[in-house]
């Protein structure tokens, strides 16, 4: 499944920059995951990286957005072309 940052995002701007899908942007209040990019890193890392990298732990999965391993590979054949 996609992920999601949650309103305890503090904004430090250290996942933007990890994400290799560019799925990651700055929104009104707080950082956002556009679900059609996002790939928990699927395909790029063994985990992931905004995941990894955020110092508040306000990334979980997305209920919904629900997507299996299967799910996330299309999508990042889809979105790189590889």
């Amino acid at each position: 499944m996609a992920l999601l940052i949650t309103d305890e995002c503090i904004n430090c701007d250290v996942c933007e920059p990890a994400c290799p899908n560019d799925a990651i942007s700055e929104g009104d209040d707080i950082y956002v995951i556009d679900p059609d990019l996002c790939t928990e890193c699927v395909g790029h890392f063994d985990e992931p990286q905004c995941v990894v990298i955020c110092p508040v732990d306000c990334i979980p999965h997305d209920p919904n957005h629900v997507e299996t391993e299967s799910d996330l590979m299309s999508k990042y054949k889809r979105i790189t072309g590889k």
